[in-house]
């Protein structure tokens, strides 16, 4: 399977781009053909730019400065995220690839009546997330209410991708954990993935 695995951590000795070590290697021992876009290693600029808002209704859209990062969303079968959850949201670099790259005219069209908007990411067969959070499980579950699973799931998914299998692995207080607890964390990876 086509595999695109996008990595958003500023620090390359950190726990989130450990965890992509890992991850993607156990995906390309279960035959996933990888492609690893580290945002950060590539310096995405996560800002729309006028252009492409503009083009968002009066399209088509602006893709210029996308062309190859569009063509990546529309070919890939499995995409893979791995990021820290920060303030129980994306990291800005992040959630400025959602804005640039899920665009109108690729990842969905917009309806004629400007009502649910039409899927365009056929391809796309599963996405898998592997998200670090400095906070205890309830108060992501309890408090929140799981808002970074919502907006992956519900928000991009249910508008861009039809029949498209998600699970999410979420590393909860992971600014005190032992390598006991990442090692188990990675057989998860293992196990789920």
């Amino acid at each position: 399977m086509n595999c695109l695995v996008v990595i958003a951590h500023p620090l390359k000795d950190s726990l989130c781009h450990y965890l992509s070590q890992k991850t993607i290697s156990h995906l390309e021992a279960k035959g996933y053909k990888v492609t690893v876009k580290d945002l950060y290693k590539e310096n995405f600029d996560p800002v729309l730019t006028k252009g492409e808002r503009a083009s968002y209704y009066h399209g088509p859209f602006d893709e210029s400065q996308l062309q190859s990062e569009l063509s990546q969303l529309k070919e890939v079968e499995s995409l893979v995220l791995i990021f820290p959850t920060w303030w129980y949201g994306f990291p800005a670099i992040l959630k400025g690839w959602f804005d640039r790259v899920w665009a109108p005219g690729h990842a969905y069209e917009h309806a004629s009546d400007y009502g649910p908007m039409i899927k365009c990411l056929d391809n796309l067969k599963e996405m898998k997330v592997v998200t670090t959070l400095g906070s205890p499980w309830w108060v992501d579950f309890f408090i929140l209410r799981k808002p970074v699973k919502k907006v992956l799931k519900i928000a991009l998914l249910g508008a861009c991708a039809k029949n498209c299998k998600f699970k999410m692995l979420s590393l909860y207080k992971s600014e005190s954990l032992t390598d006991d607890k990442i090692e188990r964390f990675v057989k998860k990876i293992e196990t789920k993935f």
